[in-house]
């Protein structure tokens, strides 16, 4: 059976696997169909990486670019999805030609164990796809090896300039996927029902805003924003909390105690400094879930571009949302942050569709629907500090082949 027969067969264990790893819902955690699809898509293009031959300035001489595989490439995941990035990277890195050491996140390293489980029950020569669980020191040892041909990290800032740093002795290349904070801009025209719902689920809920796609600062025009505010607040409200091994659970804890403290200074600060209108949620959940790391879906209203809770990247549950007037202010808004790895829009005016789309400084724009990443879709990475290189479509499988340039002189040809 195929490696990517192997982890359909296995879907229902990956998904329980996440449950288990970092406590995203059973629900949301079927994040291994990605994987597969991946996994069949790059297959298609084990013997396509063709070259190519250009006529030269100079004569008859023989031209030809050829692609050729790095080695050893180090693919590093994050704890929010190590399936996602195992589609990602891991497929077209091997699809490439490839040797590839996967170094899990701490947090979250059994669904790649378990994928290193079925490579090798799938019949891939050991050694091709190495699976080495570790802290930041063992990362960093990875990082530093002259070995590795190639990096490729989905992670966070912090992580990422010491992986560069470390990654610069070597002079080895680094892809970086890192952080977001997306803005969801809805206009007069969209359908407010499904904006909301969208809006809801894309911000605070999926993977209790635990997302590097997630929509945190929500951007509505001024003649819809009470309307959308009202179902907005309705469609968060009715997401169904608890275990996130429940199959009707859609919002659950967030991944440590250390992240629900951070998570709730942001919020602290945010209602201390008056920087945003708390108009939803700002506390831990009490009850059953007191001992659990769960935090309300957390609304602030009234907040300044400037503002901290609509600049950072929370990594929580928390949504900043703002107003504006016309095309003009949104994009402005929208570009007015460091990021630049997704951006929503709600339109129903193709024409505005195009236009926004053009201007939005972000690797992907989302128009009428949520961040669904499909292998064959297009290349996903960001713009300015949400890092650089591309995943998915023949744009991911160059990022693991290196370019050789060869000329044969045919002096006196002809």
């Amino acid at each position: 059976m195929g490696l990517a027969d192997l982890v359909a067969a296995h879907a229902a264990e990956f998904a329980h696997i996440n449950a288990c790893d970092y406590g995203v819902p059973l629900a949301m955690a079927g994040n291994s169909v990605l994987t597969e699809r991946f996994l069949r898509y790059y297959a298609g293009y084990v013997d396509k990486a063709h070259g190519l031959s250009t006529p030269v300035s100079g004569g008859f001489d023989v031209n030809i670019v050829e692609r050729e595989p790095y080695g050893v490439v180090a693919v590093i995941t994050p704890w929010n999805g190590p399936m996602v990035v195992i589609g990602l990277a891991v497929a077209p890195a091997l699809a490439a030609g490839n040797a590839v050491i996967l170094k899990p996140s701490e947090l979250a390293p059994l669904a790649p164990l378990r994928f290193g489980e079925l490579c090798l029950e799938a019949g891939l020569p050991p050694g091709l796809v190495n699976v080495l669980p570790a802290k930041a020191d063992g990362g960093q040892a990875l990082v530093a090896h002259p070995g590795v041909g190639k990096i490729h990290l989905t992670g966070g800032h912090e992580t990422a300039r010491q992986v560069l740093c470390t990654a610069a002795k070597n002079l080895t290349p680094v892809i970086a996927e890192l952080g977001g904070k997306s803005a969801n801009l809805v206009f007069a025209d969209a359908d407010l029902n499904q904006a909301a719902t969208l809006a809801a689920f894309q911000g605070p809920l999926t993977q209790s805003g635990q997302s590097c796609a997630c929509a945190s600062r929500i951007l509505v025009q001024d003649s819809v924003y009470d309307a959308f505010m009202e179902k907005f607040l309705a469609a968060v409200q009715a997401a169904p909390v608890g275990d996130p091994l429940r199959p009707d659970v859609l919002f659950g804890p967030v991944i440590s105690e250390i992240a629900a403290q951070r998570i709730l200074a942001l919020i602290q600060d945010t209602v201390a400094q008056q920087a945003g209108r708390l108009v939803l949620g700002g506390r831990r959940l009490d009850g059953e879930f007191a001992d659990g790391f769960y935090i309300e879906p957390t609304v602030f209203t009234e907040v300044e571009n400037n503002a901290a809770v609509a600049q950072q990247e929370t990594f929580g549950p928390v949504v900043s949302v703002m107003r504006f007037r016309d095309g003009d202010d949104a994009v402005d808004l929208a570009n007015g942050t460091e990021f630049g790895l997704n951006a929503f829009v709600q339109t129903t005016d193709l024409h505005r569709a195009h236009r926004v789309a053009r201007r939005l400084e972000a690797g992907s724009v989302w128009i009428n629907t949520h961040s669904d990443i499909e292998p064959q879709g297009r290349p996903y990475g960001g713009y300015k500090h949400s890092g650089f290189g591309r995943s998915g479509g023949p744009d991911g499988l160059y990022e693991f082949l290196r370019a050789k340039n060869i000329r044969i002189g045919m002096p006196g040809a002809g």
